[in-house]
């Protein structure tokens, strides 16, 4: 006889109705994954951070005027809390950073299938790792000190354009960096640099609070018009 999935206990903590009650019915489908409860705020989200009551929690990025990295950062130095897996609608370096810095066992883009959104609960509830990105991973790369700046800001969202601005160099440049950077770890984007850096230990990165005091907007969010603590 095979034996059941180990129960895990998942928490959906979203603003959008149709998207929490659509993803706990689709999770209810998948055997071993019991749906714990649903938020829409983190003051509600609260009460899912007990390991009596989750094993793990899908936590959105923008939750109306809140953000799920403020939840994250309230905890992260807490000794036991759920394993964190972070949802969001873009892949864009600067949030991968920060929710792997705040301690997320794994972020997940919303458009996603379903299968690679279990997987990653599972791993998350087993204390597995979730792979970040595709392709080969090497701790402590060896990067020249020009990438070695060059990826600490494409950690902090900056465009080639604005990397190029802070470095006094060439945005042609820039890109002949990155385009070396990225073939010498075999990975095809900036999402997958600034996870890898984070998640491998082998990259300073700035923390969300440090970019608040800054008031920076993620590059390419709303044209520069959203604050920087409402990330997609």
């Amino acid at each position: 006889m095979t034996a059941e999935p180990r129960r895990i206990r998942v928490a959906i903590v979203d603003d959008h109705p149709v998207v929490r009650d659509g993803m706990a019915a689709l999770l209810r489908e998948y055997p071993g994954i019991e749906i714990a409860g649903t938020a829409a705020s983190l003051g509600v989200a609260e009460r899912f951070l007990d390991l009596a009551l989750v094993d793990v929690l899908l936590l959105d990025i923008r939750l109306g005027e809140e953000t799920g990295f403020e939840l994250l950062e309230r905890h992260r130095d807490a000794v036991r809390r759920p394993a964190v897996v972070v949802l969001t609608a873009f892949a864009q370096a600067e949030y991968a950073a920060a929710a792997y810095r705040l301690g997320a066992a794994a972020l997940v883009l919303k458009t996603a299938p379903m299968p690679e959104l279990v997987a990653a609960i599972r791993a998350a509830a087993l204390g597995e790792p979730v792979a970040a990105a595709p392709g080969p991973r090497a701790t402590d790369p060896t990067l020249t000190t020009r990438e070695q700046e060059i990826a600490r800001l494409v950690v902090d969202g900056r465009s080639n354009d604005e990397i190029g601005a802070v470095l006094t160099i060439a945005t042609k440049t820039v890109e002949g960096h990155l385009r070396r950077v990225f073939e010498r770890l075999g990975i095809e984007s900036r999402a997958e640099l600034s996870a890898r850096a984070v998640a491998e230990g082998w990259l300073e990165v700035p923390t969300v609070a440090r970019r608040r005091r800054l008031g920076r907007t993620p590059a390419g969010d709303d044209g520069g018009r959203r604050p920087a603590v409402r990330p997609p």
